[in-house]
This record gives structure tokens, sequence and C-alpha cells, in this order.
């Protein structure tokens, strides 16, 4: 049996990981979350037997020790990380303070045998891209901000390990995933249910700022089969769509979607943090999926459908 940690578990994209593991039952899934960002709501229920959640906080050496050495895990996904555009501006010392973490579980993952660790990286570490699409072989380190400057940091720590210990990884660099169940601190999420309450839907600037997204069954496909199959062994793989659209565009479409009556109401641009254009090199992606991603109109259909919002 495969002994898996996350941590992070009770995050939107952590928990739709684990759910997807424990449907094999040769794996056996221990999630750590100290619940800030998190939510016990989001946990998979008792169908599956082959999982636990243990509230905790990674930061914390002696909390995370405890875990690891009395379960000698065989993979560790480290997705623990504080998130949210508004949440990582407003406490940048607590952003911080999550290299800490990642310190914590790269030192014990090599001193209790896990095999390999997987790190949710972010698209924030190309800051103001330099060229498109953004391939993973050029990070630019232009950005300044505390998020962008862990994740920086947290794939060199990584990398580090690997030449110096041996310690194998693969590195995520997430572009926007969405669906259900995901919090209202995420575009998607809250232009849904902005819509579906009628309220105003506020976008920053004059959305002209692209993005791509990607449906957490498509992250999941590529993810996890990266992980059953031993593909990009220490490597980097850019997860998400490259398919630009502008946040108007995005904003638009949600109210045709929900059939809203709600208005698009313009704040000031972010003075920083609200990068002009995202598009990923997905060649690895595709790949993984051997697809193409699911359009968006299609993604936010499914969420509606779902329910969860």
């Amino acid at each position: 049996m495969k002994k898996i940690l996350i941590t992070g578990g009770a995050g939107f994209i952590a928990s739709c990981l684990a759910e997807r593991l424990i449907k094999n039952p040769e794996h056996y899934v221990v999630m750590v979350d100290n619940l800030l960002t998190g939510s016990a709501l989001k946990l998979p229920d008792n169908t599956y037997k082959n999982w636990r959640f243990i509230k905790g906080d990674v930061n914390n050496y002696e909390t995370l020790s405890s875990i690891m050495l009395s379960h000698a895990f065989d993979y560790v996904f480290h997705y623990a990380a504080v998130v949210g555009v508004q949440r990582t501006l407003a406490n940048p010392v607590m952003v911080l303070d999550d290299i800490t973490g990642i310190r914590n579980v790269l030192e014990l993952s090599k001193n209790t045998g896990v095999q390999r660790t997987y790190f949710s990286s972010s698209s924030e570490v190309y800051g103001e891209p330099v060229e498109f699409p953004q391939n993973e072989q050029t990070t630019p380190l232009n950005s300044r901000l505390p998020y962008a400057i862990v994740k920086n940091v947290g794939e060199s720590y990584f990398k580090s390990y690997q030449q110096e210990f041996g310690l194998d990884y693969t590195i995520y660099r997430f572009f926007n995933t969405y669906g259900p169940k995901q919090s209202s601190d995420f575009v998607i999420s809250k232009f849904i249910r902005a819509a579906l309450a009628h309220d105003d839907i506020t976008i920053y600037g004059d959305g002209s700022q692209t993005r791509t997204f990607c449906f957490i069954d498509d992250h999941l496909d590529a993810t996890v089969r990266a992980f059953m199959e031993n593909l990009y062994v220490n490597d980097v793989v850019n997860i998400g769509s490259d398919v630009e659209i502008p946040i108007l565009e995005v904003a638009k479409l949600v109210i045709e979607l929900t059939k809203s009556r709600s208005k698009l109401v313009h704040l000031p641009a972010l003075k920083e943090g609200d990068m002009t254009r995202r598009q990923p090199d997905i060649a690895k992606m595709k790949q993984l999926l051997s697809r193409d991603p699911m359009p968006l109109r299609e993604g936010i259909e499914r969420i509606l459908k779902s329910g969860l919002f």
C-alpha cells in the first residue's frame, strides 16, 4: 500500500486530489491542514475508509515531525499555503512563514524515507511575463510579491534537496484551477456566486487583464497520471489551459450562463499583483491528458449543474 501525505488537505485542489487518490484501495491518504483557508467540509465523505484527517500546522516542525515519523509516508504532496490575492497581499509576513513549512516537509521527507515529493507552485513565479507562452524553463524573477517569492524559493528548495540528498520531486505550476467546491476567494467562484444572487460583479481595472482557466478534472487527470506513472520526475510542469480570456469576458460569460441580472462594476486597478497576461506553455500537460483541456464555457456549466458553489 502506498502511504501518501497531502498538506493543505482541506483546501480546494488538495481535497479533490485526496478524493481521487483514495478511490484506489492501494492508497492510504493522510491530510493535514490548519484550516486557516481550508474547510473540513471539503474533506472526503466516509464512503472510503483509507484516509485520515489531522488538524495541524506544517509550519510547526514538532507537529509535522510527529505525523511523518508515525506514518512513514512513501509520497508527500506539499499543497499547504496561504492563498487568495487579497489575503496574501494583506498578510505578507504570514505568506513568508510558509518557507518554514517547505523546509520542514523536505527535511522530514529526507529523513523518513519518502520516495518523492510534489510541490504546488504557481503561475506567479513568472511574474510579469517576458515571453508567450510561458515556458517552464523561463522564470524571470521579476515579481516582488511575497507569494511569488515563496513559490520561487520553494522550487529552489525542492531542486536543491534533490541535488544534495537525492530526494526526488515534481513541481506543478498551477494556473487558475477552478471547479465545484472552490472558495469565493477566486475569480470564477466569486463571479458565479455574485451572478446567482444577482449582485454586482466587481472587476479590478478595465478587465482587459487575461487569464487561463483549468477545470479541476483536467488538473487531476494530469497530476495524478504523472504520479501514478512516474512521469516528469525532477521536472517542472505547467498545469493549466493555454486559452487566454480577459477577465471582463469571463464576467460576461458567467452572467450569460446564469441568466443573471448582475451589473459589472469596475474598481480601481490593484497597485500590484494583477499581472496583465497569463498564458502557459502546456505541451507537457497535453501529453499527460492526451487531449485538449476543457473549454471554460463547459467547465462553468458543469459547476452550475453540480450545485456545489
